[in-house]
């Protein structure tokens, strides 16, 4: 199996797309600076002269993708696909692993914490402009964390931690976390959500 899945109508999308350029082009999938806060995905065309000794191919019905060294575990999980609504049509990739490395099961609990908050939290909290970052986990198996962006100042701060962070946490780490604190000084100002 395959790291990224590229749904039929995607596969058909890029198979009309690659029809026009020349014999042997395929697609790459990448991730421009994979593991950071600046992590963004994309497709363009692999013509075979581009493909290098270190790639991965993966293959499907109507193509393949090529997919760097670098990016590969970056693309764990990703999702390619091309939906059609009343609205027109999207090429739609998620890739919930391109910020950060999925961590396995057995990591350290700061380790998945941090990949939990990342990949499930954060995205949330971006619509906002905010971001959580998670700077200790204590003996008592409590998560200190620290709100920046939008969540510094923001009124609704207390609420966004207690019932949504911290369930979403304990329900996610049980046994293992306790509680989660805000250790952020919160100064309200043009930067705060609300």
């Amino acid at each position: 199996m395959s790291s990224i899945n590229i749904t039929e109508s995607a596969q058909e999308h890029f198979a009309k797309l690659l029809a026009q350029q020349p014999e042997g082009t395929n697609i790459r999938v990448f991730v421009v600076n994979p593991g950071t806060q600046n992590a963004e995905c994309g497709v363009s065309y692999c013509p075979p002269e581009a493909v290098e000794a270190n790639d991965t191919e993966l293959k499907f019905e109507k193509l393949s993708a090529y997919v760097d060294e670098l990016s590969l575990p970056f693309l764990e999980d990703a999702d390619i696909d091309y939906v059609t609504d009343k609205m027109g049509s999207q090429l739609t990739l998620k890739a919930p692993n391109a910020k950060m490395r999925k961590v396995a099961d057995d990591a350290p609990l700061f380790e998945r914490v941090e990949y939990a908050i990342q990949t499930q939290v954060n995205p949330q909290l971006a619509g906002h402009g905010g971001h959580v970052s998670l700077m200790e986990i204590n003996d008592e198996g409590v998560a200190i964390v620290q709100f920046g962006g939008g969540c510094n100042g923001c009124s609704m701060v207390d609420v966004t931690l207690k019932e949504g962070i911290e369930k979403e946490l304990l329900v996610q780490f049980e046994g293992e976390l306790t509680a989660v604190k805000d250790l952020t000084e919160h100064d309200r100002g043009e930067h705060s959500y609300y």
